[in-house]
């Protein structure tokens, strides 16, 4: 899979170097390229945004920087992904489907965010019959100082999905979420006994089935809880 960033803080990004994501690149599994918004203004200060129409707090990117930015990077059958706080909530099923695409590019909208004549540009017909998607995506319903931090969030878990990424394939059989809302039940390990607290007798029990039972049953507790 190949994946690009659009940003104008590309240091953010250094964190796809390291653990699984960075053996994951070293080993060609996946391809990171960072790109700095401020690269493609041409004023003077490498300015980004502009005062917003119809007034009000903030400052609005521009549209034809990243314009500029984005042209080069939609190559056929891309999606690209604009986080906004505005967006559809990202979840595990969004992961799992992401997870199959080829491309991947994450638009890093900070300030008040991005023109939206970016995204109404990139729906036109020209580029849906490049099979190029436009995706608005949010992580949940809080707002952060830019999209960079969101990006992050969903090259992990969309990344951990592809085949070779991580070391042990049947993690995924037993995810702490999964597609139908699924809760991973409690772990534990050595010692039995952690400051006064035991672990549940079941798991030292050696009988795997009564062990499968119980933490089906911790499990869905735990689903229950959350709902």
């Amino acid at each position: 899979m190949k994946i690009d960033a659009v940003t104008i803080f590309p240091d953010y990004f250094a964190p796809l170097q390291l653990s699984l994501l960075g053996k994951a690149s070293d080993a060609g599994i996946v391809n990171f390229q960072i790109h700095d918004l401020r690269s493609f203004a041409s004023n003077n200060h490498h300015a980004v945004d502009d005062t917003p129409y119809g007034g009000g707090a903030g400052m609005v990117m521009l549209p034809e920087i990243w314009g500029l930015a984005l042209d080069p990077l939609l190559e056929n059958d891309t999606d690209l992904i604009i986080l906004t706080p505005a967006g559809k909530r990202f979840d595990q099923k969004m992961a799992a489907k992401f997870s199959q695409s080829t491309h991947l590019v994450f638009a890093c909208g900070r300030y008040e965010g991005i023109d939206d004549r970016v995204r109404q540009h990139y729906q036109r017909e020209q580029y849906a019959s490049r099979n190029i998607r436009v995706h608005e995506v949010s992580i949940g319903d809080y707002v952060l100082g830019g999209g960079e931090v969101a990006s992050l969030v969903m090259i992990e878990a969309i990344t951990r999905l592809i085949p070779g990424v991580l070391g042990n394939p049947d993690s995924l059989s037993e995810e702490s979420h999964n597609e139908d809302g699924y809760l991973e039940y409690p772990n534990f390990t050595k010692p039995a006994i952690w400051r006064d607290i035991a672990v549940p007798e079941i798991l030292l029990s050696g009988n795997h089935g009564e062990i499968a039972k119980w933490r089906a049953n911790e499990a869905a507790k735990r689903a229950e809880k959350n709902l």
